[in-house]
């Protein structure tokens, strides 16, 4: 890592996509060329043709991206440079004794899915919640996700990406406060608690996965549910967990696609959300 990759500056952002790269995205969705499908099968080999001409005519004519944008940008963000460039949102409570918490996402996830709890966490008094519940929020794009751009280099794994975020709390001056996180994050905020026990009070995740490390006396200690539990694992990996090898051997091959084609990229994330939301009932929009 060189002088010019650390950076101590907080730099004020604000998110502002050039009109020309909507205007080609819009072209490029009208364009989309869809792949033919075998009848009957459903979702059972990725995303329908017809779903995703819906989502992507959706996208094409009627999804407002200002409005988003604008949504986005009624929070204080902020980049600091840390080997990579580092998005975030921080929002600071009007409760003065808040705690600093940070959120951390997942894939394919974002700092999106924070927005409806941003409110409630910041201000719980103006949401039928205690003073004293508050919190102070920083919230960042994980390095190489949204807004944090491409990785200038290989290396960023989940604890080079926790040191990075425990360096990001020190520069705001946070030095005791809470992590929370999901999916990836869920792997990385417990590095950051590993990292910085005198700083990390408490760390919460919302996934939880932890594997036998497949030696035999381990094994045998496992119960007949454990058993059961890794068959499904094992049952996971080999329908479902292809994305996974791919994106973690060979991301410049599935970049040139889906970084061109953004019905591609649609397709490839909406399999995920359909399949991972875990509905109590079918999802409306999920046929």
């Amino acid at each position: 890592m060189t002088t010019s990759d650390m950076s101590n500056q907080i730099t004020p952002y604000r998110i502002e996509i050039a009109q020309e790269a909507l205007d080609d995205l819009r072209h490029r969705l009208r364009n989309t060329r869809f792949a033919p499908e075998l009848p009957g099968t459903g979702w059972e080999r990725g995303v329908p043709t017809g779903y995703l001409r819906e989502l992507t005519d959706y996208w094409a004519e009627s999804f407002d991206w200002r409005a988003q944008e604008a949504a986005l940008n009624a929070y204080p963000q902020f980049t600091t440079i840390d080997g990579a460039r580092v998005h975030f949102m921080h929002v600071r409570s009007p409760e003065p004794g808040a705690t600093p918490l940070m959120l951390i996402h997942g894939w394919p996830g974002s700092i999106v899915e924070f927005l409806d709890v941003i409110g409630p966490l910041t201000d719980p008094a103006a949401h039928g919640g205690q003073a004293g519940d508050a919190f102070h929020l920083v919230i960042p794009s994980l390095p190489g996700y949204g807004f944090s751009g491409p990785l200038p280099t290989t290396g960023w794994t989940d604890g080079r990406t926790a040191a990075a975020l425990t360096e990001l709390m020190s520069r705001l001056g946070y030095q005791r406060y809470g992590v929370q996180g999901g999916d990836v994050g869920a792997f990385i905020a417990p590095l950051m608690g590993r990292l910085a026990p005198e700083n990390v009070i408490g760390v919460h995740v919302n996934a939880l996965l932890t594997f036998p490390t497949g030696d035999p006396a381990v094994m045998s200690t496992l119960t007949e549910t454990d058993h059961v539990r890794l068959a499904g694992m094992k049952k996971w990996q080999d329908q479902q967990g292809a994305y996974l090898q791919l994106q973690g051997t060979r991301p410049q091959t599935i970049a040139a696609a889906l970084h061109d084609s953004p019905a591609g990229q649609l397709a490839w994330i909406t399999e995920k959300f359909k399949e991972w939301t875990d509905p109590a009932t079918e999802l409306p929009e999920a046929p």
